[in-house]
């Protein structure tokens, strides 16, 4: 009982802050999406993700065997997306990306940590780095439709990402005010994201939604296979095989969302894709730490 009532705490105001978004178009105010996606993806998310890879210690033989298995589990998870969009007739730019990669920071570091302590985050964290490399390169190159690596090189999601990555694998720091200054501007993240979601979802339609539900559903089940067969094939230590299986089985993130509204995807379908896998994970991510704790 104690873990569900974590996960819908940590869940909770995830709708919250979409709820603002969602009543504050319902009542007829504007909201500029272009804008706060660009001050969202240019400034707030790169700060998060150098700051939080920045500022975590892990072990170098867990980041060797973890990073190794994270890798192989999302390529996993890209083959048989791609072959079950390509069944289905649905279009890549739009939904690979989403369904790969899935919200293993704001919702996934948080539950390793209850779940399993300061060991579990660690794992965690190597998870979500490799995640964050993988989601804001080849994922930003298949939602952009093939943008060119020189392009891709130059988005402050990548460099914040690849530099994080680097300034954990050395153990270097930022001065202490560039660190303090960069947090705050880490923290504009996640409720823009938020409330952008929920300005997204009150253009939604129901056919979008059961659509969305759908996929989100064989997100569920073939992120958990894939994960637990990664996990095993690498012989994982009980506490690495948990976290690996639950991160790569996190519901899918807002930036995913923010990613599609900037190069022109289908955001009205993966904002509903972020609601209702969101809300699936309430019931799926206890369950499935049930199996572990």
């Amino acid at each position: 009982m104690d873990l569900v009532l974590t996960v819908i705490e940590v869940v909770a105001p995830v709708f919250l802050l979409a709820a603002i978004g969602f009543g504050w178009v319902r009542l007829g105010h504007e909201y500029r999406i272009a804008f706060v996606t660009k001050l969202a993806m240019t400034l707030g998310v790169p700060a998060l993700i150098f700051t939080a890879l920045m500022e975590t210690e892990i072990e170098p033989a867990a980041l060797t065997a973890v990073s190794l298995a994270a890798f192989v589990g999302y390529a996993g998870l890209t083959v048989v997306f791609w072959i079950i969009l390509r069944v289905m007739r649905l279009d890549m730019r739009t939904f690979l990306s989403p369904l790969i990669f899935g919200n293993t920071g704001n919702l996934g570091l948080p539950l390793c940590l209850f779940a399993f302590g300061d060991e579990g985050l660690g794992y965690a964290v190597v998870v979500f780095a490799v995640m964050a490399i993988l989601s804001f390169t080849f994922g930003l190159w298949l939602v952009s439709g093939g943008a060119s690596l020189v392009q891709i090189a130059k988005e402050p999601l990548v460099i914040a990402t690849i530099l994080g990555a680097l300034f954990l694998a050395l153990d270097w720091e930022t001065p202490t005010f560039l660190t303090n200054a960069l947090g705050l501007i880490g923290q504009l993240a996640i409720p823009l994201m938020l409330i952008t979601l929920g300005v997204a979802v009150a253009r939604l339609t129901p056919k979008g939604l059961g659509r969305a539900f759908l996929l989100s559903l064989v997100k569920v089940a073939i992120s958990v296979a894939i994960g637990w067969g990664v996990a095993s094939l690498f012989d994982l230590s009980p506490v690495a095989f948990a976290i690996l299986v639950v991160q790569i089985a996190t519901p899918v993130a807002v930036t995913s969302y923010l990613l599609a509204e900037k190069y022109g995807a289908d955001s009205d379908a993966v904002a509903g894709l972020v609601v209702t896998s969101t809300l699936m994970s309430v019931g799926a991510l206890p369950l499935i730490l049930a199996f572990f704790i």
